[in-house]
């Protein structure tokens, strides 16, 4: 591990802990006004989020205490276990906006960049590997802090949002079933995601722990608002809801996110897609949420952006990935 960041005169970083949960919430919570994530986590959603990832945190994360003992900053680094195109590290993130200006996020980035090269070597040094920090359209100076270390845009991200009134209808695709989620279907559903997302960029492989700790195995998840696409007793494409409690709390209604959608490449260009995302919305419209979400890429493949914008969602947020490439550690 890297040594700490050399914060400046007044903070002191120190190693993540398990119990520093509840304080990263409300440093998120209170950033919210300005970077508009539209995320409003609480404890148990950045606890889940970290066992999700299998974070050890004393290793992979480190946290700033103001000098009122507060925390002032954290940052976490984190990874898949597979490799697609290039092993891909995640940098993770944020200062409590009362300490930003100070030098903390670019003490805090230094030692991100440093740790995921650990990372790298310790787990995949064969491949290539990409570090990759997401900034928000709301965050010009971290913005600024990536650049400056040398990182360069590398992709283009939309979150999406749709009043679930006036609601397209969900018209029949021959031969083909649309069916709520089953858990006897659950592995299935994976398979057909890491089939579904060969093509895209900075895709690998999920495995099934990975797959049940940040998909289907979240708090969030509903199996009851989820649906899939099934031909011949097979899964040929699916949408996986989710419904975030501590969103609802701080916006006042509920929001049904629509966290993965695929369908296999065989069945594209029938027709699939928008008819499950139109039964999603209706099955999450009579459930009694008042809003649906989502994420794009403005570059997929597969023509989504135009798709979700025929269905009526529009752009509320926008989210570029910046990233550093580092070439295979080879052994003197």
């Amino acid at each position: 591990m890297p040594e700490l960041p050399a914060v400046p005169a007044g903070p002191t970083a120190r190693p993540l802990r398990a119990d520093d949960a509840a304080a990263v919430a409300e440093l998120l919570v209170a950033a919210e006004p300005g970077d508009d994530t539209g995320e409003y986590a609480e404890t148990e959603d950045v606890a889940e989020e970290w066992a999700g990832w299998n974070l050890d945190l004393a290793r992979d994360g480190v946290a700033v205490q103001g000098a009122d003992g507060a925390l002032a900053g954290y940052a976490t680094v984190s990874a898949r276990d597979t490799v697609g195109e290039s092993f891909r590290i995640a940098l993770d993130g944020r200062v409590h906006p009362a300490h930003r200006g100070r030098g903390i996020g670019g003490a805090l980035l230094d030692w991100q960049l440093a740790r995921g090269a650990e990372v790298h070597a310790e787990r995949h040094p064969e491949a290539p590997a990409t570090l990759v920090v997401g900034v928000l359209g709301t965050q010009p100076d971290l913005e600024r802090l990536v650049a400056a270390r040398g990182l360069t845009a590398e992709r283009w991200y939309r979150s999406m949002e749709r009043p679930l009134a006036d609601l397209p209808a969900a018209g029949p695709v021959d031969g083909v079933a649309l069916v709520p989620f089953t858990w006897d279907r659950d592995d299935d559903v994976r398979r057909a995601h890491n089939a579904s997302f060969t093509q895209h960029h900075g895709s690998s492989q999920v495995e099934q722990g990975f797959w049940r700790s940040l998909f289907t195995g979240q708090r969030s998840f509903r199996p009851d608002l989820s649906v899939l696409a099934v031909a011949d007793g097979a899964v040929q494409g699916y949408v996986l809801a989710y419904v975030y409690e501590s969103d609802t709390r701080a916006k006042g209604y509920a929001e049904v996110v629509l966290g993965q959608i695929g369908v296999l490449p065989a069945a594209r260009g029938r027709g699939v897609a928008s008819a499950m995302i139109a039964r999603a919305l209706r099955v999450g419209a009579d459930a009694g949420c008042a809003r649906a979400a989502l994420d794009v890429d403005s570059d997929n493949v597969t023509g989504a952006l135009r798709l979700y914008e025929g269905l009526g969602f529009r752009s509320v947020r926008t989210r570029v990935s910046w990233s550093l490439s580092l070439p295979p550690v080879r052994a003197d």
